[in-house]
């Protein structure tokens, strides 16, 4: 699909007008905490962004590519969820006051954003030139998911290890020992010094720069079509710092979730290899149609998230039990 330069300046410069009326309701007067309410009411309008979205691409470009955005977000968007996880965790590491935590999940989004564009753009070009390529991000997604069952099965914990970037930005800049408001950088004795808070800005973005090493070649898999990679991310990660609040707790419930994101990343390896194989014109192997794709996503998801809540529920009705009988 050819999409013309003001449409990709159109798209951007709206997101990001969005994302700055987004911080100044939010951060506008005192700092306060964000509230349930406020995240169901934020997820809501993103969600809804995104489906808008998907709509225009349909009545301006066809069914195909309307499904191609549709399959990519609900992956980038699945794929957050787990993500969400390890924010939380780096959350607590630095012990980020929670009326504080969705600024920083915003700027590091942005930053996420920002590289991601480049990592897509960068993508784009090296599948064009370099077909092969396909077979790599295929066995990597396949890598990937395999790794996550395996993980999961050991009952391994996340952990957040400091990458270059990280420990980069620790030692070349004074950090004050606390928070200082909002702050990012404060002046004190006349030396410039940055805050814990632009440590936790540099940790969410580059950790969610990470995550697109899976993501990204996951999303190629579904479209080559740089325009919807990009606006699949960004929809995608836009509605992902409410998705913070409005979970919450709910994330510990979600079992079973990394299940279905290893088996969706194993579906799509499996189709980069199979559409490598047919362009390569292998007889045997099929090209499998998005609209196959987008079931399979969706299904899993729902099933996925519903055999966890089930789970849950059954957990917490035997943890009652088991009171009742001690009482």
């Amino acid at each position: 699909m050819s999409v013309p330069a003001w449409a990709w300046i159109a798209v951007i410069g709206g997101l990001l007008v969005v994302l700055a009326v987004d911080l100044w309701i939010v951060d506008r007067g005192e700092a306060r905490e964000f509230s349930m309410r406020q995240a169901g009411y934020w997820v809501t309008f993103y969600v809804a962004l995104a489906a808008a979205f998907g709509v225009l691409l349909w009545t301006t470009y066809g069914g195909d590519k309307a499904g191609e955005f549709f399959a990519g977000y609900i992956t980038e968007y699945s794929l957050s969820v787990d993500n969400l996880f390890v924010f939380f965790i780096i959350m607590g590491r630095f012990a980020v006051p929670r009326a504080y935590q969705h600024k920083v999940l915003l700027v590091g989004i942005v930053l996420a954003l920002v590289m991601r564009g480049i990592f897509i753009a960068l993508g784009a070009a090296a599948l064009q030139r370099f077909s092969w390529l396909f077979y790599v991000f295929g066995a990597f997604l396949i890598y990937t998911a395999l790794n996550i069952v395996r993980d999961h099965l050991r009952g391994k914990e996340e952990e957040v290890k400091e990458n270059i970037l990280l420990r980069w930005v620790r030692g070349a800049f004074p950090t004050t020992e606390g928070y200082v408001g909002s702050k990012v950088t404060v002046k004190i004795d006349g030396r410039r010094m940055v805050t814990p808070m632009l440590i936790v800005m540099v940790a969410i973005g580059s950790t969610d720069l990470l995550f697109a090493l899976d993501s990204i070649p996951a999303i190629f898999g579904l479209t080559k079509d740089p325009f919807i990679v990009f606006t699949a991310n960004a929809f995608a990660l836009m509605g992902l710092r409410q998705l913070y609040f409005l979970l919450g707790g709910l994330l510990q419930r979600l079992v079973y979730i990394s299940y279905g994101l290893a088996f969706i990343l194993g579906f799509i390896g499996v189709k980069l290899v199979m559409e490598a194989l047919h362009a390569s014109h292998v007889s045997w192997a099929p090209e499998i149609p998005i609209w196959v794709s987008l079931s399979v996503i969706g299904a899993t998801m729902v099933i996925t998230t519903v055999a966890s809540l089930v789970k849950a529920r059954m957990d917490t009705r035997k943890g009652e039990a088991a009171h009742s009988e001690q009482v």
